[in-house]
This record gives C-alpha cells, sequence and structure tokens, in this order.
C-alpha cells in the first residue's frame, strides 16, 4: 500500500513551522505497517503547482493532508487558508480516484464544515495516529468504518463526527531528513512535543478542543533520545510545541535531568504559563538547555485575566519575568488587547504595568478569534456578536465594546511605556533574517528587545 501525507500549511509567519504531526502520522503507519510506503509532501517545500505531477507519478493508495491553520489571526492583515486547502484536495481527486483524508488542527476544529467544504471522503477529528491505523485496516479488509473513534464520515448522506473515548498512548516519532534540512535553515528551529491535552480552561482556547483535556506524557526517553540524534546532526535548537510546557513538573523536572544526563548539548525554548514553576525548576531547565520562554500571558490587569479564564494574577507574571532575568532566560509576554472584559481602564491598565516588567518583550494580538466550542463561542452568541448558523470558518473577533483598539492609539500607549512591543503588522523579517545569516538560532525576538 502507498500513502501520501500532505502538509498544506503555508503560513511562515513569523517563520514556517515543522510539520510535526506527519512525523507522528508517518511513524504510527510504519510501526503498524512494515510494508507500507510513504510519502510526504510539503507544500512549504515543494509547491502547490508540483502536486498534480507528484501524486501522477506517486499513485497513492490513500491521501492524507494535514491542515494546521484556518487563518493567520491577525486582525490588521488577514488571510484565510480554506480555499487554498480546498484546491489541493481538488488537484489529487483530479488525477487519483482513491480516498482522500483531511485532518489536523485546523480540521479538527470546524470537522463537519470542512469535511463537506473541502470534498474528502474521510476526516480525523483531533489527534490522528489510532484513527488513521484502523481506518487503513478498514479499508483494507472491506470492514464497516463507522465505529472508528474520531472518524469524520459520511452516513446516510449526513456527516457524522465519531467521539473519542480513548487516546493514544504510543506517541513516538521519526524526524524526516528532507523536512529538517529546510525547516533548519528556514527558521533554525526543530520543534518537538512532550505532552498533549490541556486541562485549563481559557474563554477563547481552541487545544481542548484539539487535543482533549486530558494530559498525556510522550516518553521522556524517546523524546531526549530524538533530541541526540538531531543534534548529531546540527539540528541543536528544540521548541516544544506543548500547549503548555510547564504542567506536571515532575515529568519537566525528569525530562531536564535526561537531557543532563545524556550528555546532549542543546537549547530549547517552550510555551509557559507564569505559574505552577518554582525558582529551582526553572534553574534546572536553563541548565538542561532553556534559552527562551513564551508567556501566554494576554493581560496585566487581573480583572481582565480573571474574565480571559486564566489563573494567575500580575504579581505571579511580575515575579516570573523577574526570575526570567535573575537567570538570564529570554522571555515574550504574548497579550489579546481588546477581548472579552476588557475596558479602557484596564488596557491603560495594561500598557502601565508593563512598565513593572524588566528585560522582555511584548506581542500583542488585536481582539480575540471566535472558535466553537469554546466559552468565547457561547459568549458572542449570548452578546448577539455572532448567531447560531454562522460557521466562523471566516476570520471574526471579539472585540471590547467601547474601547478605542485603533492601530495608532494602540501604539502611541506602547511607545508612552519605554518598552518594546512587537504589534502583527510590524514587519521585523529584515533583522531575524540578518540574525539567521549569522548562525544565530531559536525564535530570535530577543534581537528585537530595545
Amino acid at each position: 500500500m502507498k500513502f501520501l501525507l500532505i502538509s498544506a500549511n503555508t503560513c511562515a509567519e513569523p517563520y514556517p513551522v515543522y510539520p510535526l504531526a506527519l512525523n507522528y502520522l508517518s511513524t504510527a503507519l510504519r510501526n503498524e505497517f512494515k510494508d507500507m510506503e510513504i510519502a510526504i509532501y510539503d507544500v512549504n517545500i515543494q509547491g502547490a503547482d508540483g502536486l498534480e505531477n507528484f501524486v501522477t507519478e506517486f499513485r497513492p493508495d490513500l491521501t492524507g493532508i494535514s491542515l494546521r491553520n484556518i487563518d493567520n489571526v491577525n486582525l490588521y492583515n488577514g488571510k484565510n487558508y480554506i480555499d487554498d486547502y480546498r484546491e489541493l484536495v481538488k488537484v489529487v481527486k483530479k488525477v487519483s480516484s482513491r480516498p482522500v483524508i483531511a485532518g489536523g488542527a485546523g480540521f479538527s476544529i470546524y470537522p463537519e464544515k470542512l469535511f463537506a467544504y473541502l470534498g474528502c471522503d474521510f476526516g480525523v477529528c483531533g489527534e490522528g495516529e489510532s484513527t488513521l491505523v484502523e481506518l487503513v485496516k478498514a479499508l483494507s479488509a472491506g470492514e464497516d468504518v463507522s465505529k472508528i473513534e474520531g472518524l469524520v464520515h459520511l452516513h446516510d448522506g449526513r456527516v457524522v463526527v465519531n467521539k473519542r473515548t480513548n487516546y493514544f498512548n504510543g506517541i513516538a516519532f521519526e524526524l524526516n531528513e528532507t523536512l529538517t534540512d529546510f525547516y533548519w535553515k528556514s527558521s533554525g528551529m526543530m520543534n518537538i512535543q512532550t505532552k498533549r491535552g490541556c486541562p485549563y480552561r481559557c474563554v477563547y482556547c481552541s487545544y481542548p478542543v484539539i487535543e482533549g483535556r486530558k494530559v498525556r506524557m510522550l516518553d521522556p526517553v524517546s523524546v531526549v533520545e530524538t533530541m541526540k540524534r538531531s543534534a548529531e546532526k546540527g539540528f541543536d535548537y528544540f521548541f516544544f510545541t506543548d500547549s503548555v510546557f510547564n504542567m506536571n513538573p515532575d515529568y519537566n523536572r525528569d525530562l531536564a535531568e535526561l537531557i543532563i544526563k545524556s550528555d546532549v548539548n542543546v537549547k530549547w525554548g517552550a510555551y509557559f504559563r507564569p505559574a505552577g514553576t518554582t525558582f529551582e525548576d526553572l534553574e534546572l531547565y536553563k541548565r538542561s538547555g532553556l534559552t527562551h520562554i513564551e508567556f501566554g500571558t494576554e493581560s496585566f490587569s487581573d480583572n481582565v485575566l480573571r474574565s480571559y479564564g486564566k489563573e494567575f494574577s500580575f504579581n505571579d507574571i511580575k515575579n516570573y519575568t523577574e526570575m526570567c532575568r535573575e537567570l538570564k532566560i529570554y522571555n515574550a509576554h504574548f497579550l489579546i488587547l481588546g477581548g472579552y472584559g476588557e475596558t479602557e481602564e484596564t488596557l491603560k491598565e495594561t500598557f502601565e504595568l508593563s512598565k513593572e516588567l524588566p528585560w522582555t518583550v511584548f506581542f500583542p494580538f488585536i481582539g480575540m478569534r471566535i472558535y466553537p466550542h469554546t466559552p468565547l463561542y457561547q459568549i458572542c452568541l449570548d452578546e448577539g456578536v455572532i448567531s447560531p448558523d454562522d460557521d466562523l470558518m471566516a476570520s471574526k473577533y471579539y472585540l471590547a465594546k467601547d474601547v478605542d483598539l485603533s492601530s495608532e492609539k494602540l501604539k502611541a500607549s506602547a511607545l508612552a511605556t519605554g518598552r518594546r512591543w512587537v504589534f502583527p503588522d510590524e514587519d521585523h523579517s529584515a533583522v531575524l533574517k540578518r540574525m539567521k545569516s549569522r548562525g544565530r538560532r531559536g525564535p530570535l525576538w530577543e534581537f528585537l528587545i530595545s
């Protein structure tokens, strides 16, 4: 059997992201089907124009297409990718009569609507390893597929999304050399994951929808072995793509200690919440290679943090920022200005309190992107921001009422703080390219701090 996996993502701002999901899927398929021939086609690398010839020559029995982003979540300069994805499916179906399966984070947010719009034969909602393996088995044997967990399919002319009650435990992957070469050169980072699932209840967040609330850990020995193999080839900076890295301190300590004991010389960064980690933990993480933290902070106003569903305060934010400075760990705060619960007073408070945070950089996003199946979705229905028949595949944002969110005002307020704010419409690609040309690796936003 031949299986073609397509990475459809073309979002490259601020840098292209390694299609980690395809590595997980291809590894799971190879482990289960020893004779399966698997090819990976990455639109970021090979372009959309070459897909037709590739499919024609490879002649896949099954094609899986991974949809990472629905849009670029940029209120200033929005771009939606759904029509591009639809064209990719059309190209495959033009030259192949075999089933097309859609999946990925973007697909999992809108499984019913995207299944119908894209015209695929099957879909996978949530993590794909076990669903895909079971689907291949059923199709090969001519068996019924209707009970496979996480499968999206047609039943009596209706799109059905099968519920998921179990999660995949054998999570493992092997890095793909073609992909690693391109993404290392383009982004200077290798993506890796240590856990799936998110137990937190931020009002806007789609992670629990995509991965579930149950947190599952990857075998730390396997994670470190993968890092070591990558580092031996010169790819020695990693970004952990966990929704929040600093969950489960015991696991993280074990992972950090394994990295140290392995004598692998790597650097790494991750998404953190400013809570739940001690100074001693941060010190251990730094010894294992931690250089960058991206805090999902969202606001510096305690009232807004509560409205957003956050379980920390500005005092926590300040404490963690100061710990990072003391340990010389680069850190950035990602913010959502003008979301649910924001007022002119709380917005002013966020800018004012930013002055108390040293040695950091702020990345504000304006408004909250509205996704289905989130608490924000119900809030927007109740307030009349959206209607029940709104499919939300086109970008829609919750913007706080009676709050001036004009670019001019926000940038003037940011400038007055004397701190470094990087707005979504600010082009800093020249700085990053210059740093990459000098051999710098990692997110590189530390060079934007003035």
